[in-house]
């Protein structure tokens, strides 16, 4: 079987994909990538070959400060972002890229809407892997006309209830207590286990014995347009009894950042595999891959969303008894302070977020997802 994994984003995006695709190529079949230019580079550093489609228009790092979160903009932004420029680009590309490259099946995150529209429009089989943790952020009245655009270009019927997005085969890596019960998942998605490893093993990020450790990060997006977040953050941890681990992505060099106390470690990247088992606790801006990462560890949270699907994962975790969550805007360095404080020293966050961290565990594996896409590359003659 030759499966074409595709993403649309950076990433967040990504990520997700990597785990089905390294256990579908154990399991014998053929895998690559097609993600935007500036994506595959990383794409080959782990491994798989990659194809670029689409721009990378809109991309240059812009250092800003931190703006209020305004979430009907951020979901106007996926139809006029994902779906105008970058969908119509992708699947423009896409459709000749499939011509040589000949897959037997496209594996698209929920944001790559350029090739679902390739797909059906060579009436390819396609799944949809979800990368939205609470399911609340892609909205039909945004998402449809602009989707319709592409579709007409393409020869495709109108599709305003979006069931291109769920008509096959839908992928969740979250656990189900996550999704907002507001937002079921669509009838027959399949939710499975993400990370291979055992949450319980051992990392490999020796702790420095300041105390608990506690690992802060604000994502490889929001990170350059969060303002003075980093320093308020530092400033209100760095003299408590706890080994900090903080990431500040690619874009900022660490030493922005001034000294800091021996119990403070500033790093441009860390592994999550290598970091979370040895943590007690995440600060996040509380996007869906930092979410999950945490809440498969077993770990509690602070979270300070900072905008897209933030505040709505940030308001799910609250309602789970995983995280306290802060306004990014206003928080000071003593509320920081005291929310990990009161994180740390309270049993029923870690409770919770133990009780998330088992219900992931007991989901099927990778190895769940694979079948279920063999199944659905089959030609329908053999199944019948």
């Amino acid at each position: 079987m030759r499966l074409l994994f595709t993403f649309a984003g950076g990433s967040g995006h990504l990520e997700p994909l990597v785990p089905i695709a390294r256990t579908a190529e154990a399991a014998g079949h053929t895998v690559a990538f097609v993600g935007r230019p500036w994506m595959v580079p990383q794409v080959e550093a782990l491994g798989f070959p990659a194809f670029a489609a689409g721009s990378n228009a809109g991309l240059t790092p812009q250092r800003l400060p931190l703006a209020p979160i305004d979430l009907n903009r951020d979901m106007q932004a996926v139809g006029d972002h994902f779906v105008r420029r970058i969908g119509r680009e992708r699947a423009a590309a896409i459709l000749p890229l499939c011509g040589r490259w000949r897959p037997d099946l496209l594996v698209c995150e929920e944001f790559d809407f350029g090739a679902m529209v390739t797909a059906e429009a060579l009436a390819l089989p396609h799944a949809t892997v979800l990368i939205g943790a609470t399911g609340t952020f892609v909205r039909a009245d945004v998402v449809a006309e602009p989707l319709n655009e592409v579709r007409t270009e393409h020869g495709l019927p109108p599709d305003p209830g979006l069931e291109m997005l769920s008509r096959q085969l839908v992928l969740s890596p979250f656990p189900p207590s996550l999704r907002d019960p507001v937002h079921p998942l669509p009838a027959g998605a399949q939710a499975f286990r993400l990370f291979s490893r055992d949450p319980q093993d051992g990392g490999e990020f020796a702790s420095r014995g300041a105390g608990p450790t506690v690992y802060f990060t604000l994502g490889t997006i929001y990170n350059v347009e969060s303002g003075d977040l980093f320093d308020r953050v530092i400033a209100g941890l760095r003299d408590l009894p706890i080994d900090l681990v903080v990431t500040v992505g690619r874009d900022i060099d660490p030493r922005e950042l001034g000294p800091q106390p021996a119990n403070v470690r500033v790093e441009r990247f860390v592994p999550h595999s290598e970091l979370l088992p040895t943590c007690r606790l995440v600060i996040s801006h509380g996007g869906s891959g930092s979410v999950l990462g945490a809440l498969a560890h077993g770990l509690p949270m602070v979270l300070l969303p900072l905008g897209a699907d933030q505040p709505l994962n940030a308001a799910r975790c609250a309602a789970l008894g995983v995280a306290v969550v802060l306004d990014a805007l206003t928080v000071t360095s003593q509320s920081v302070g005291e929310a990990v404080t009161r994180v740390l020293e309270q049993p029923s966050y870690r409770r919770n977020a133990t009780r998330v961290r088992d219900e992931i565990a007991a989901l099927p594996g990778p190895e769940h997802a694979v079948a279920l896409l063999e199944q659905l590359a089959r030609p329908k003659s053999l199944t019948a």
